[in-house]
């Protein structure tokens, strides 16, 4: 029993020695500060240019402040890490996240805010700054072949061979995904990867039975 008190003494005491001044207060914030702000830069800038949502960019700026704090608080007294445990049990989030390059920006937020709660300024930058790269690269390599939905309207079901040869020289990969039969004519539906859709789009103007075509690019099947 009295190495077990022991051992209790030592941690309340390790707890209870920790003080938070004014300078750690500020040191803390405002490096969190700097590396939300960039988040928010590379968020907004970086990646989802076209499904931007303003909203969720806020909400990843502004987490590291209050993370870092109950870090700071965490810290400081047993009593209350304990009770901070206790209230964060119960809190429920509901509302989905929709593309899970979300969860990684969430994720950073978290990282930025427990790092700089901590005082581990270097590896919050470093983290940030290798994260970005490797984000920029990757989203790069992904821009090399694009993901289409191609549809067209043809008079009939015999012009199949020549868009299936146009698509054979301007694409990488294709698949058939509907064909709809009706009174004037026949419908395709296609999906296709290629970084050719500009000329694919001019071969399809000039060939002949195409009537109407529509080229869409798309980051998830969500489309379909």
């Amino acid at each position: 029993m009295g190495l077990i008190q022991a051992v209790i003494n030592h941690i309340i005491n390790s707890f209870q020695n920790q003080e938070i001044t004014s300078s750690i207060l500020l040191s803390v914030l405002v490096v969190a500060g700097i590396l939300a702000l960039y988040e928010f830069i590379v968020y907004q800038v970086i990646l989802h240019r076209s499904l931007y949502n303003k909203a969720f960019n806020i909400c990843i700026a502004v987490l590291p402040f209050f993370i870092s704090t109950i870090i700071l608080c965490l810290q400081s007294n047993l009593v209350i890490t304990l009770g901070t445990i206790g209230a964060l049990a119960i809190i429920r989030f509901r509302t989905a996240v929709k593309d899970p390059v979300d969860l990684i920006f969430i994720l950073w937020s978290i990282h930025i805010g427990i790092t700089c709660g901590c005082r581990l300024f270097e590896m919050a930058v470093v983290t940030s700054l290798v994260a970005t790269v490797v984000l920029i690269i990757l989203n790069r390599i992904n821009l090399v072949m694009k993901s289409h939905i191609l549809v067209i309207h043809c008079p009939s079901a015999e012009n199949e061979s020549t868009i299936i040869g146009l698509l054979e020289r301007y694409t990488r990969k294709y698949r058939i995904k509907s064909r709809n039969h009706t009174e004037k004519g026949m419908d395709f539906v296609f999906e296709i990867v290629t970084k050719e859709a500009a000329s694919l789009a001019a071969e399809m103007e000039k060939a002949e039975g195409v009537e109407r075509f529509s080229l869409m690019e798309y980051d998830s099947d969500d489309i379909l």
